[in-house]
């Protein structure tokens, strides 16, 4: 039969608990800010801000078509005037031009979405940093030499995604390097 612990054998085994679970928290930290590593929280922030640039601009570009559909439905409409059946056509094109319009809504509630994501990850990114300092920098970065002999995945270094704009190999550099030719023969 075991003896019941005393209170100070239960204030020191929770000590020990309370520490193993600190070192985990400094390990994590520490791999969030190894001197020289990708800013995770900033390249995710500038992942999303380019996701909602491109529905952005993708958005501008239907909405843009879709104006000019419109109003080439209407020239056709003045000059068919007359023609019952072109006409219940031409209803029929402003409803799915309309139904494109209220489609691409989507885009600002998207936008709204993100940004809140942004913000909630810049509140975590704030109160990283703050416990950071508290550890202080120096003290982390003893703790990347442990993080640092962990294997690392060599594929992974070649695997990006889609780039920023600016970013990355462009098609115009693919098509360059490759050639008409080339293209041709891999889409023949």
């Amino acid at each position: 039969m075991q003896k019941p612990m005393t209170e100070s054998g239960i204030l020191k085994r929770e000590l020990v608990g309370l520490f193993g679970h600190m070192q985990k928290i400094r390990n994590e930290l520490a791999s969030l800010n190894t001197p020289g590593a990708t800013d995770h929280f900033g390249s995710m922030s500038e992942q999303l801000d380019a996701i909602v640039g491109a529905t952005e601009n993708a958005t501008n570009i239907i909405m843009e078509s879709m104006e000019s559909v419109s109003g080439l439905m209407s020239e056709a409409r003045a000059m068919a005037l007359d023609n019952q059946p072109m006409a219940e056509i031409f209803n029929k094109v402003d409803d799915n031009v309309n139904a494109v319009f209220e489609a691409c809504s989507f885009q600002d509630i998207t936008g709204q979405r993100i940004s809140k994501i942004v913000n909630s990850m810049k509140f975590v990114e704030e109160r990283i940093k703050a416990i950071i300092l508290t550890w202080g920098k120096d003290e982390l970065t003893k703790v990347v030499v442990a993080i640092k002999k962990e294997e690392v995945d060599p594929d992974k270094a070649l695997l990006h995604g889609p780039q920023l704009p600016g970013q990355g190999v462009s098609q115009e550099d693919v098509d360059r390097m490759l050639g008409q030719d080339a293209i041709d023969k891999l889409f023949g």
